[in-house]
């Protein structure tokens, strides 16, 4: 975490004001992998950090703020995403290999926030625009550079000129994400990760060149 750490009434947190904000923002994610969002009580997460419900109004104005910190966090790690894709080849076995780092790299982010993202996608179905932006960054920094694999793909004729780049990659990472989110849903239908993967990769590269991979 980087900058000054702020209490709600625009103290600067010491060190041990920082450590005890983080505890609990680390007891808050720990509590949304096994509850449902809206049976999270500050009590319940002040008692699992071994702190007040007052101290954690010190630093967060209710439940719903403090999710907002670990989606900011995980959204700005999320933006990383884009160097799955920015300046990758998708010509021969490059392309294959690109569009299965991506796939990995994606449900593997997608896994490891699985909570989080969970509620992210709740807010921004019911149109909370916070949670709304926080989703957009980040699928924007993966659509924005498979858009741009698509327009240098097209400038040098392997692609169809009248392909949308940013509907192309626009679908895709929607796709992607639903996948993402369903992962355990693949299970039921007696898919494993092993299947899955590889699968939606071919479906990523055929996305962008229209060819099938070499691989």
């Amino acid at each position: 975490m980087t900058g000054q750490v702020r209490t709600v009434d625009g103290r600067v947190a010491g060190r041990r004001g920082q450590a005890t904000r983080q505890k609990l923002l680390d007891c808050l994610s720990e509590m949304l992998s096994s509850s449902p969002y809206r049976d999270v009580k500050v009590i319940d997460v002040a008692r699992k950090a071994g702190t007040s419900p007052a101290t954690f109004y010190q630093y967060f104005p209710d439940v719903e703020g403090a999710v907002l910190e670990l989606a900011e966090e995980m959204a700005t790690e999320g933006a990383a995403l884009t160097d799955l894709v920015a300046d990758r080849s998708w010509v021969g076995k490059a392309g294959w290999q690109t569009s299965e780092q991506l796939v990995e790299g994606f449900l593997d982010f997608w896994r490891k926030h699985d909570a989080i993202l969970r509620v992210v996608d709740l807010g921004a179905a019911e149109g909370d625009k916070r949670f709304y932006k926080l989703r957009m960054k980040i699928l924007n920094s993966v659509t924005s550079s498979l858009a741009d694999a698509v327009k240098e793909l097209q400038s040098k004729g392997k692609v169809d000129k009248d392909v949308s780049p940013m509907a192309v990659s626009g679908s895709l990472v929607a796709m992607l994400a639903s996948v993402a989110s369903h992962q355990k849903g693949f299970q039921t239908w007696g898919v494993k990760q092993a299947e899955l993967r590889p699968n939606l990769a071919l479906l990523v590269h055929l996305g962008i060149t229209g060819r099938k991979p070499t691989k």
